[in-house]
């Protein structure tokens, strides 16, 4: 479904019991609200689900202006105004991760509880010319010339070699992000720093992280973990960077043991 939300029309699924409490999940870049198809199971029967698809993703809308991590947390929380939803359970993966961070910074009363998913608070300076290239290659290329080095970076070798219908479906969605939601969504956050402000974030907060994540490594969730008080770190083994798939028995049993029964 599409509804207009502030400056743009959101595609979202909105599904589960309609008195439940609203577990909301926010995908992470060059995906879409699909990656969250291991999760539904898991959670239907408690939660009333809403996923979407981040502007410049799915079947959201593409704008060419250039995009702000700011534009992102307030896409999130105009849909759930759009949607009459007061507040919601936040989980976040990679991207995702990055604009719960921020609706727990700025809208704090809108979370329930925040689940950071192979996410970081700071993107360092060391990495902007890696980035930079992505967003060269992409707009020269295509995102068929970066297909094969993400998907290395998502996967365990043993998980790509075992699994090929799923990671073809993940190669299918990553291909069909539009370039210009690609490069929009990597400008937005090549600039994140909310590092040293989540002491102020007080919410039940769940860190989630691939033990061989080489985008937001173990590291980056730990430094979340010892600023946000009270949170709990869970380490998935063997998984990289989107454990939401590659463990799902693991990621679900560390979601569920979160959240409220």
């Amino acid at each position: 479904m599409r509804i207009k939300t502030r400056t743009i029309t959101t595609n979202y699924e909105l599904c589960g019991p309609e008195q439940a409490p609203v577990a909301m999940l926010s995908h992470s870049l060059a995906s879409g609200m699909s990656m969250w198809d291991p999760q539904l199971t898991a959670l239907k029967s408690r939660f009333r689900i809403l996923r979407y698809d981040t502007r410049g993703h799915g079947g959201s809308d593409v704008p060419d202006s250039p995009y702000r991590l700011d534009d992102l947390v307030t896409d999130a929380v105009a849909l759930m105004d759009a949607l009459a939803i007061r507040q919601v359970h936040f989980v976040g993966l990679s991207m995702g991760g990055m604009i719960g961070q921020g609706i727990a910074l700025a809208y704090p009363d809108r979370l329930l509880s925040l689940c950071l998913c192979s996410t970081s608070a700071r993107i360092p300076q060391e990495a902007q010319p890696v980035v930079q290239e992505r967003i060269d290659t992409a707009s020269k290329e295509g995102l068929q010339a970066l297909a094969d080095g993400t998907l290395a970076r998502w996967f365990t070798p043993g998980y790509l070699e075992t699994k090929p219908p799923e990671v073809e479906r993940i190669r299918r969605q990553f291909l069909a992000t539009p370039v210009a939601g690609y490069v929009g969504c990597t400008e937005a956050i090549r600039r994140l720093d909310y590092l040293e402000q989540l002491p102020r974030i007080t919410l039940s907060t769940l860190i989630i992280v691939g033990e061989e994540d080489p985008g937001t490594p173990v590291s980056a969730s730990r430094a979340m973990h010892e600023r946000i008080a009270g949170s709990k770190l869970v380490i998935i083994p063997s998984a990289m960077h989107l454990c939401n798939i590659e463990r799902t028995e693991a990621f679900n049993s560390a979601l569920a043991g979160f959240l409220p029964p």
